[in-house]
C-alpha cells in the first residue's frame, strides 16, 4: 500500500547561493502550517543535516548518488518520505555538479529525478539583474528530463531590484517566478574554515527560526509553490529485521564529534548494537561496559584545549585500547586517538594517544573528495577485499610519517588519481580519514558489530 507526501528538492546554481537558508526557512514555514517535514539532504554532507533535523524536528538523512546506488537511495527516501506530509530535499553545489564534470553522478539534479521531485532553483541575485534571465535560462534547458517547478532569488536589494529580476524571467516561457528574500545577515548561518558552524555549535533558536519562517511566508509565493506541486505516491517498505541488542557500542557525541551518517547508526543498532553516547569533552571516563568505540568527525581541532586537558577520559580511551577494545575512528576521531594535535599557531595539544601519530593544522585544505576503500588485511570492518565508499574533507595531516603503523586500506579517488595506502591499524584499532558511508557494503557495520562481540564473549573467559 503506497503513502502519499509532496515534495520539492532546493537547488542552487553554485554553492554558497543561499540553499541551506532556503531549506531551513521553507521547513520551518510549513511546520508552521502544521505539517510533518521530512528533510534530506543530497551529498557527503554532515553540518546541514544537523540544521534540517533542527528545524524539522525529525532526523535528516543523507542521500548520496556516488557513495549509494540508486536502488539505496530510493529505499531509503521511501523509508521515511512517507512518514510525512512533505518532504524537503536540500541539494548539494550547483544543481548539475557531480563527482566529476562528465555526468551527473552525484549531483542534485541525478537526485531529484531519481525521486521524480521538481526543482526550486535559488539564484544568488547580487549584482544582477537581466542577466539572471540568462542564467535561468541554461538551468532550464540544460537538462530537458528535469523538473523546474520554479526559481527564487536571494539577497535581493530591495523593491526595484526584486521588480527588474521578475520583469526579466518574465521573459522566459514556462519559468515560475517564486519571490526573492532580501539581504539579511539575521537569515545567514556563521560560517567557518569548514563550511557553515554546526548545529551543536551553532543552535538554531526557536525565534531564529520563527524570524526565518516569516521571511519566506513574507518574500516568496508558498501557496503557489505548494499549489503546484504533485502528489508523490511511496512505496511502503517493508520494516527491516533488527537483532537484539547484545553489545553496547560507545558513540563520541559532542561539539567536536558530530559527524555520523544517520544510517550507519541505524545499521550498527540493526545488527545488534546498543547506541551509548558519551562526550570526550564533558565525561570524565568512558560508559561502563562497552563492548567498543566509533569516534566519529567534527571539530577536535576547535576543542583541542578541552580534550587535552580531560584527562580521564584519556586515560579511559588508552586503558581500553590497551585491553582490546575495538575503535573504528574517522577524521577527528584519528586525531583524537593521535598523541597530540599542532593548532595553527604552533601550540601543541596532547590526545589520548592511542596511536602513535601527530597531527597538524594546516591553513588550506589538504584533502577533498569521494573515496572508494577496499580492504587490503583483515580487520574491524571485514575481511580482506572488503569494499565500501566514503568521502574526506580535512584540513589537517599526519606529521613525520605514520609511526610503523601497518595501514589496512587501499584508498581510490577519481579515475586517474593516484590509489594510496591508509586505514592505521593497531590492537584492534582502525583509523582513518575517510568518512565511510555504511549503507554502501552494510556487511562494514555487521562485521564492526561481530568484532564487538568477540570481545565481550573473550571478557567473559
Amino acid at each position: 500500500m503506497a503513502q502519499q507526501t509532496r515534495g520539492i528538492v532546493i537547488a542552487g546554481t553554485q554553492s554558497g547561493v543561499g540553499k541551506t537558508t532556503i531549506t531551513l526557512g521553507l521547513i520551518a514555514a510549513l511546520r508552521r502550517r502544521g505539517l510533518a517535514v521530512q528533510p534530506f539532504k543530497v551529498g557527503p554532507d554532515f553540518i546541514d543535516p544537523g540544521h534540517h533535523t533542527r528545524a524539522a524536528g525529525r532526523v535528516c538523512h543523507n542521500l548520496d548518488g556516488w557513495m549509494l546506488s540508486k536502488e539505496d537511495n530510493l529505499s531509503l527516501f521511501s523509508r521515511h518520505a512517507g512518514e510525512a506530509d512533505f518532504t524537503v530535499v536540500e541539494g548539494v553545489m550547483g544543481l548539475f555538479d557531480g563527482y566529476d564534470g562528465l555526468s551527473e553522478a552525484g549531483s542534485t539534479a541525478q537526485m531529484a529525478k531519481w525521486l521524480g521531485l521538481p526543482v526550486l532553483l535559488v539564484v544568488d541575485a547580487r549584482s544582477m539583474a537581466r542577466s539572471a534571465a540568462a542564467l535561468v535560462h541554461g538551468f532550464a534547458t540544460f537538462d530537458p528530463d528535469l523538473s523546474l517547478a520554479g526559481v527564487v532569488f536571494n539577497r535581493v536589494g530591495g523593491a526595484g531590484h526584486l521588480q527588474y529580476l521578475q520583469q526579466a524571467l518574465g521573459q522566459l516561457e514556462g519559468i515560475k517566478f517564486l519571490g526573492g528574500l532580501p539581504r539579511e545577515g539575521e537569515l545567514a548561518i556563521p560560517e567557518r574554515h569548514l563550511g557553515l558552524f554546526t548545529a551543536e555549535d551553532h543552535p538554531l533558536e526557536d525565534s531564529r527560526l520563527e524570524h526565518m519562517a516569516e521571511m519566506v511566508e513574507k518574500h516568496l509565493d508558498l501557496d503557489g509553490l505548494l499549489a503546484s506541486l504533485p502528489v508523490l505516491q511511496i512505496p511502503q517498505e517493508t520494516p527491516m529485521a533488527e537483532e537484539p541488542h547484545t553489545v553496547r557500542l560507545g558513540v563520541a557525541r559532542d561539539q567536536a564529534f558530530c559527524f555520523y551518517y544517520q544510517e550507519n547508526l541505524e545499521l550498527l543498532a540493526r545488527y545488534g548494537a546498543e547506541i551509548v553516547p558519551f562526550s570526550p569533552l564533558q565525561d570524565r571516563e568512558l560508559p561502563q561496559n562497552l563492548h567498543g568505540l566509533y569516534l566519529g568527525g567534527g571539530y577536535p581541532e576547535l576543542s583541542a584545549a578541552p580534550l587535552a586537558a580531560n584527562m580521564g577520559m584519556k586515560r579511559s580511551i588508552a586503558r581500553q585500547a590497551a585491553a582490546g577494545l575495538p575503535i573504528y575512528a574517522e577524521c577527528g576521531g584519528l586525531m583524537y586517538l593521535s598523541r597530540e594535535i599542532e593548532d595553527l599557531e604552533g601550540r601543541r595539544h596532547p590526545m589520548a594517544g592511542v596511536l602513535p601519530l601527530e597531527v597538524r593544522m594546516l591553513p588550506r585544505l589538504k584533502a577533498l573528495g569521494y573515496r572508494e576503500v577496499t580492504l587490503t588485511a583483515p580487520g574491524l570492518l571485514g575481511p580482506a577485499g572488503t569494499r565500501a565508499r566514503g568521502h574526506e574533507f580535512h584540513y589537517s595531516e599526519i606529521m613525520d610519517g605514520t609511526g610503523g603503523l601497518a595501514t589496512q586500506y587501499h584508498i581510490t579517488a577519481r579515475q586517474g588519481q593516484k590509489t594510496e595506502a591508509e586505514g592505521y591499524g593497531f590492537n584492534h584499532v582502525l583509523a582513518s580519514y575517510v568518512h565511510l558511508h555504511f549503507l554502501s557494503n552494510p556487511e562494514v557495520a555487521r562485521h564492526l558489530v561481530d568484532k564487538c562481540r568477540e570481545y565481550r564473549q573473550a571478557r567473559r573467559k
